[in-house]
């Protein structure tokens, strides 16, 4: 075997058994500091033509050799480790050259250790390192292959981390476009919620559009023409309460559909009812299959009302509404909403048939993401 891939074989194994003694304080974060100190050196040896062809997959195979039953070092690992590291240089103050690369392997083993996190990470305005480091080295992968805009991986990574996002979830949030859409509510939130950090943290919580991929509007027929498409949106939802929870977030409760309202002797019906742990509250939503009127809102209006007086209990806030359709004039919602003082936001929705091949592609197929969710349940 060539010197060269001896000694980084050699170097690299040093560096997975100290890290392998080390795993079970911080399993997470001494895999993501081993992965990037050898996506480091990887990078510095071999993008110049060091180490010549084929010397990532001969490392792997060595490897495999040595450490029987290690895993997560193919060659595919070890390119991934130095995409790692390439797509997270600005992380990195000690950029070397070509001509260090004899420091570089002398300083292997240290930038494996928690030092160069602590010492270069917080130096990055705003850098998440909590959630960096919470997060799986798969989802990291899959965020650096499908998003290139810095501002967009920040988003994700703290999705990824405060909502313990599985793999396929996080495939599902790119694909959506997540980043997009969340806080582009239109809503009135600043104006009827108090305090700002709660009205903060609704507009956060809603996005403008969900994908409802499990409706399916092939089964509409010949009934009573007014409430026929949210009949059956309402019907889908209830059928697949997991996977529409899925898509507006883990924090949400499912109460009921049909929710009933007996106030004053008039019997009104919540379309769904939820409640939401981060907001504390009930959360009615409404479905329209059509396009926005502004009569839904006073609708609306009127059961939050009723849930604020008689159904909130005395540790909850106010009731939020949301109004999901299939499609809104944004600006004119903007301006109307503003007049109404009860916590409201107006959202559209789309299915797959309403989706270009492409995105339908990228998303897992609904099978799949309930197969996935009873396994975690």
């Amino acid at each position: 075997m060539d010197q060269r891939y001896r000694d980084a074989v050699d170097l690299i194994k040093t560096a997975i058994l100290q890290s392998q003694y080390e795993a079970a304080r911080s399993v997470n974060e001494k895999q993501l500091m081993l992965y990037y100190g050898i996506g480091k050196y990887i990078s510095l040896n071999s993008r110049n033509g060091f180490w010549g062809q084929g010397a990532i997959d001969n490392i792997s195979e060595q490897l495999t050799r040595e450490l029987p039953g290690l895993r997560g070092f193919s060659a595919r690992n070890i390119r991934n480790m130095r995409t790692f590291y390439e797509e997270w240089t600005v992380l990195d103050n000690d950029k070397m050259n070509n001509d260090n690369l004899a420091v570089a392997t002398a300083k292997f083993e240290y930038e494996c250790e928690l030092a160069i996190w602590q010492s270069q990470l917080p130096k990055l305005e705003g850098f998440p390192i909590e959630e960096f480091l919470a997060i799986s080295f798969t989802n990291h992968i899959l965020i650096i292959s499908k998003v290139k805009e810095y501002e967009k991986r920040i988003f994700y990574i703290k999705r990824c981390a405060t909502e313990h996002l599985s793999v396929e979830q996080l495939k599902q949030s790119i694909a959506e476009d997540d980043y997009l859409h969340q806080g582009r509510l239109s809503n009135n939130f600043s104006k009827a919620v108090n305090p700002s950090l709660q009205a903060f943290k609704a507009i956060n919580t809603f996005k403008d559009e969900y994908l409802l991929d499990f409706i399916n509007v092939e089964e509409i027929d010949v009934r009573d023409a007014a409430d026929i498409d949210e009949k059956v949106v309402e019907n889908s939802i209830v059928n697949n309460v997991k996977n529409f929870i899925l898509t507006f977030g883990k924090d949400f409760a499912f109460v009921s559909s049909q929710y009933h309202l007996d106030a004053f002797g008039e019997d009104q019906y919540i379309d769904l009812l939820f409640f939401n742990r981060e907001l504390n509250c009930l959360v009615a939503v409404e479905l329209k299959r059509g396009k926005f009127k502004t009569s839904y809102l006073g609708q609306l209006q009127g059961y939050l009302s009723v849930l604020d007086g008689f159904e909130k209990k005395t540790h909850e806030n106010p009731a939020i509404g949301l109004i999901l359709c299939k499609d809104m004039n944004k600006s004119f919602v903007d301006y109307v909403i503003q007049d109404y003082s009860k916590p409201m936001g107006v959202a559209t929705y789309k299915t797959s048939r309403d989706m270009s091949e492409e995105l339908r592609k990228a998303l897992p197929n609904i099978e799949e993401l309930k197969r996935l969710l009873d396994t975690e349940n």
